[in-house]
């Protein structure tokens, strides 16, 4: 029989198929073919004239801006979904409100190579990937015009990805998201009933019976989530409660590369590679403010999601918001904790 299962966070419901739980060998995709040759990638280390200039990047003394020679480029997008210039000039029509789309759109190149997976890199590497999300997340909530910075990354045509150079994306809002929200919200209300991190209750009794932990470490936990949308999805946390992912130290940095790198080659060999698309899910811009904000430091906890695409979003998850997962949680994290690295 399946079961409904309840996500602590949001109050969301999720139906989990046991009846004949898929293996990871019974998912299938397609991805086709890269037609982008590094000769003709804008991303590709030589290329730096085909992209804007860049905002920022990791590179040797000896190397120059907007030449190569460097580790990790972050550009603004050519196609913005948001712009950084001007005023959000708020305007209402009846029920109706509106404001000007005001915000930022980065790519955070990766690796100067073309065709790789973020895993595929070395850990070095995906450190200063991560150092490059903080940096980014910092300098934007300089902005007050800015709510939140999302980080995320789509790996794969099916995940959304129309180039397969490594890259991240980030947007900056000045509102906060929908789903950002009921996160917040969630761990709000957890808090002001229990006067605990619902994050943290969520890693000691993962801990505590660890049947869907992935990986422990140091610094963070692996798990598959007790009510997981997707297959296969893998969330991390880490152990030490904080809200914001721009306060992660250096040690957790590097334990956190390592951490990210070990998840998704799992994935990946479980899997076959499959597309995925991961947000880094951070506290919004600290600017105080009445109701929610007082008890953000104490009730939100940053994390890193992983939903790799296997499963398609139909008219029942749409019509209904509940998602039908084919593998439990519990068999999904033994899969990935039975491969050797």
């Amino acid at each position: 029989m399946s079961l409904l299962r309840k996500d602590p966070i949001v109050g969301r419901w999720i139906i989990i198929s046991t009846e004949r739980p898929k293996k990871p060998e019974e998912y299938s995709f397609e991805e086709p073919a890269d037609d982008v040759t590094p000769a003709e990638c804008p991303f590709c280390g030589g290329n730096e004239a085909k992209t804007p200039p860049e905002i920022a990047s990791f590179h040797p003394e000896t190397s120059s801006p907007n030449a190569k020679g460097w580790w990790v480029r972050v550009v603004p997008s050519k196609f913005p979904v948001l712009h950084i210039e001007g005023a959000l000039e708020r305007e209402g029509s009846g029920i109706y409100d509106w404001m000007n789309g005001i915000g930022a759109h980065e790519l955070i190149i990766e690796s100067p190579e073309h065709a790789l997976r973020l895993e595929e890199l070395s850990e070095n590497q995906v450190e200063k990937v991560l150092w490059s999300y903080r940096d980014r997340i910092l300098d934007l909530e300089h902005d007050s015009r800015l709510r939140y910075v999302l980080v995320f990354k789509n790996q794969g045509w099916t995940a959304g990805s129309a180039l397969n150079h490594p890259h991240s994306q980030l947007i900056a809002t000045p509102i906060i998201p929908k789903f950002v929200k009921e996160k917040l919200d969630g761990a709000k209300a957890y808090y002001d009933y229990k006067e605990r991190c619902v994050f943290c209750d969520i890693i000691r009794q993962e801990l505590a019976t660890p049947e869907r932990v992935v990986e422990e470490t140091r610094h963070f936990l692996v798990i598959a989530p007790f009510a997981p949308r997707f297959p296969f999805e893998t969330w991390i946390y880490p152990k030490k409660h904080r809200c914001s992912y721009v306060d992660i130290s250096k040690e957790e940095i590097m334990d956190f590369s390592r951490t990210l790198r070990h998840t998704l080659l799992r994935l990946g060999k479980a899997l076959k590679d499959p597309p995925y698309n991961y947000m880094l899910y951070s506290a919004p811009n600290r600017v105080p403010r009445s109701g929610h904000w007082h008890t953000l430091n104490d009730d939100f906890h940053w994390h890193l999601e992983i939903m790799p695409r296997l499963t398609r979003v139909a008219g029942f998850e749409w019509g209904s918001g509940f998602y039908i997962n084919p593998t439990p949680p519990e068999d999904a994290a033994r899969y990935l904790r039975e491969i050797k690295l």
